[in-house]
């Protein structure tokens, strides 16, 4: 994959020279953004290795949400709230249920049933529930009070600060049980255990210095290409923006589950759902406060609370016990193809 590497350079050109091709620019763009997520990958994947599935699942899922977070602030600088939304939700759905589904296909296919922490699993199954109840009040304030920007703006800042103590106290009692239960490295299984820190932290800052720039090309011309391509803004943000900025945490569990750590790709999947609605959206309304033309609040379109409803409900119930098997991932699957249909026949769903 690393010679997409190449692509870096290339969609740097054509975004000087051919500045009215928004379509190639932006599929020279999307496809670099691979390649950097790749490397990012490797290097957190390293460092996971050290500190056990459950740091290394903090870990992974807060530099895989880099490239996510990215993305979502060059896009909230240039005002385009809605699809930065569109983005958070399809971001958490696409971990939840096609990170995870697809991780417990290719782990079942090759080692059957495979065990994890459900302990753990059920806590980040509470934590998305809390996560999507809390971004259902703000739309549930507006049908009721369809007039009240004001109030609503600050309901969305008090709940932003509100999502961002409970996540502070998630990771708090995350590195806490860690440390009191010894977790061991998984040596000898990790993304790249041959690594130094020195190099891997390197990797990390080189590659995030990469994504700002491709993420800044990339929202520069994401609606234009979209309109070319006959794509909703929903549906870009749903499924395109949210497949190239989770591209690093979706291969670290993915080869996670390969390597029968499934209790490592859960963490890296669920974790990053829990980071994206506890701590990336809420982040981003108080950002905008001094980022963009105009705040951002925390009222998502019905489409997108119902469309993670529904995935939270059902991560929730697979996840519950422990066990993962080829046939629980198609399930996810599944859902993920539904909800892709919808949005890709119901344009105004993630308005």
């Amino acid at each position: 994959m690393y010679w997409m590497l190449l692509l870096v350079p290339l969609a740097i050109a054509l975004h000087y020279l051919l500045p009215g091709d928004a379509l190639l620019v932006f599929g020279a763009t999307a496809l670099a953004i691979v390649p950097l997520a790749a490397l990012m990958s490797r290097a957190t994947g390293a460092l996971a290795t050290r500190l056990g599935p459950s740091i290394g699942g903090l870990l992974n899922a807060t530099f895989g949400n880099a490239a996510e977070f990215i993305i979502a602030l060059a896009a909230l600088r240039a005002g385009l709230h809605g699809m930065v939304k569109a983005s958070i939700a399809g971001t958490i759905i696409g971990n939840i249920l096609f990170v995870l589904g697809l991780s417990m296909v290719l782990g079942g296919l090759r080692h059957g049933q495979q065990r994890y922490d459900a302990a753990n699993a059920r806590m980040q199954a509470t934590m998305l529930t809390l996560a999507v109840i809390t971004l259902i009040l703000p739309a549930s304030y507006r049908a009721v009070v369809p007039e009240a920007d004001a109030a609503l703006q600050s309901i969305s800042l008090v709940l932003s600060v509100l999502l961002l103590l409970v996540y502070l106290a998630t990771v708090v009692f995350t590195l806490r049980s860690a440390a009191s239960e010894g977790s061991e490295p998984a040596a000898g299984h990790g993304h790249d255990a041959g690594l130094s820190n020195a190099r891997a932290l390197l990797l990390l800052g080189g590659t995030s210095i990469g994504i700002i720039w491709m993420s800044e090309i990339l929202v520069g011309v994401v609606e234009p290409a979209s309109q070319q391509l006959g794509f909703s803004d929903a549906f870009t943000g749903v499924f395109v923006l949210a497949v190239i900025g989770g591209a690093a945490e979706q291969a670290t569990a993915l080869v996670a589950a390969r390597r029968n750590q499934m209790s490592l790709s859960l963490s890296i999947a669920l974790g990053s759902g829990v980071q994206l609605a506890l701590l990336v959206a809420p982040l981003l309304v108080l950002l905008s406060y001094v980022i963009g033309p105009q705040p951002m609040s925390l009222e998502f379109g019905p489409g997108l609370v119902l469309s993670v409803l529904v995935a939270v409900i059902i991560t929730g119930q697979v996840a519950s016990d422990g066990r993962a098997d080829w046939l629980r991932g198609v399930q996810l699957l599944g859902l993920y193809v539904i909800l892709a249909t919808l949005f890709w026949f119901v344009p105004d769903t993630g308005s």
